[in-house]
């Protein structure tokens, strides 16, 4: 509960599954391999990271890491903490329904788009996510869940073809991605998982209308699970 209401742990650095970074591209590559931690949950709330500590991790000087964790504190995904520290931004509840208004509007567009252009390979790819968060689910396993979530869902927003729109759900879900580990304790990911069985259904009648109202079904449903939390 704590979490949820924004109090700040003391868990730091996390051991966090980072490679090595390239140097020819160094300031972009360790950017999005943090927004790729942030996105898959890997940064969870509570969780408190050091510059040197992901310096040492990507094998790069703090420069590029700074000038990463000033482009996602920019971005509201990630707040200063203390000192050399960032974290999670806390999810307040007016946040909370800002971000679901927003997303509701955004991303079940994506998905209509996406009804229409999506290809057999990209169906299949999302057939296997929802089997894998099913066991997931059902072992209660946010360590599997959370990353198979985010892979169905931008699985399905790439397959939109709108790299303009892509841009804009990234930004979100690096607001609100994080919490959802927060949902295991709930019997949200069954919820969740069935609305993305009915995208799923949907996209390969190439029927739009019913892929945007299941992915708005799945975006309130934990929406309100997130708000009970935060009580």
């Amino acid at each position: 509960m704590q979490e949820a209401q924004g109090v700040t742990a003391s868990r730091r650095d996390h051991r966090l599954p980072i490679r090595p970074v390239g140097r020819e591209t160094v300031q972009d590559r360790v950017y999005r391999e943090i927004r790729e931690l942030i996105l898959n949950g890997d940064i969870e709330p509570g969780q408190t990271i050091t510059i040197q500590s992901l310096s040492d991790a990507f094998h790069v000087s703090a420069m590029p890491v700074r000038e990463a964790l000033r482009r996602l504190l920019a971005e509201q995904a990630l707040t200063v903490v203390s000192g050399r520290s960032v974290g999670i931004p806390a999810l307040t509840r007016d946040r909370l329904v800002d971000l679901r208004r927003v997303r509701r509007e955004i991303e079940p567009l994506a998905a209509a788009w996406a009804a229409a252009r999506i290809g057999a390979p990209d169906l299949r790819r999302l057939d296997e996510l929802v089997q894998r968060m099913q066991v997931a689910a059902g072992d209660k396993d946010g360590r599997r869940f959370v990353p198979a979530n985010h892979d169905f869902h931008f699985t399905l927003y790439r397959a939109a073809e709108s790299a303009a729109l892509l841009s804009i759900i990234e930004s979100l879900w690096l607001q609100i991605g994080p919490y959802f580990h927060l949902l295991r304790a709930s019997e949200n990911w069954h919820a969740a998982n069935s609305a993305h069985r009915a995208i799923l259904t949907a996209l390969r009648r190439q029927d739009g209308e019913a892929a945007a109202a299941a992915l708005r079904r799945d975006i309130d449903e934990a929406a309100a699970t997130l708000e009970t939390l935060l009580r």
